[in-house]
């Protein structure tokens, strides 16, 4: 058992082996281990072996492990992957270099207020609520051109689309129209694909997958 592979290796591997049936380069697709829950001690075997993005999804969580991570490890690209409260949007650009969950107008309006104050600029992806389900987050599907419009007039950087398909359907036909809607906007990137799906989400075009269980193992 010496040479077998860690969890980090073997999804690696299965990225690199679902970009290249698409004809893609594993380099296009980034991991986001998404490390919500779980302790520092649990992250820094992954830091060690060279991971160096990672995704939470509660500012107040995030705020209480990374700062110490980040110090004693260096350069780390921290993604917000959950909902954000807009009297978060403040602590939320300070401590990120990403949010995924851009959902409503008035969170453009906070962010862009907080990138003003602090004088920088981060990337978000708006969050589609691709399967239309009143329980879940996410922008509908017909305000997404108004919101888009909103955070290029507010200067609020967007890279692409992001989207957590229904659970326990098929995944692929959401995918697929997260892409076509992110190619009609222009959005060159896709936050789209977690641990059960993320190489059906590579085939469709994923630029961003956010993986937690198949690296730290089912959360309690």
């Amino acid at each position: 058992m010496e040479n077998a592979a860690t969890p980090l290796d073997d999804v690696r591997a299965r990225i690199a082996h679902a970009a290249r049936i698409a004809n893609r380069k594993p380099a296009e697709i980034t991991l986001i281990a998404i490390s919500k829950t779980h302790p520092a001690d649990a992250i820094e075997p992954l830091i060690a072996q060279g991971q160096r993005v990672f995704g939470e999804n509660r500012v107040q969580e995030a705020e209480a492990k990374w700062p110490a991570l980040r110090e004693r490890h260096g350069e780390i690209a921290l993604h917000l992957v959950g909902q954000l409260q807009s009297n978060k949007a403040d602590d939320a650009v300070a401590l990120f270099d990403c949010i995924h969950s851009l959902d409503r107008l008035s969170l453009v309006s906070a962010l862009a207020r907080a990138m003003d104050r602090q004088g920088r600029r981060i990337p978000c992806f708006v969050q589609v609520n691709i399967g239309a389900e009143d329980q879940k987050g996410g922008c509908a599907m017909a305000d997404l051109p108004a919101l888009l419009r909103e955070a290029a007039a507010a200067q609020v950087p967007v890279a692409g689309l992001m989207c957590v398909p229904p659970a326990d359907i098929e995944p692929a036909p959401f995918f697929a129209l997260l892409d076509k809607l992110a190619r009609d906007h222009g959005l060159p990137q896709l936050s789209m694909g977690m641990s059960g799906d993320f190489e059906t989400a590579i085939m469709l075009g994923a630029t961003h997958v956010r993986v937690g269980s198949a690296l730290f193992g089912a959360r309690a």
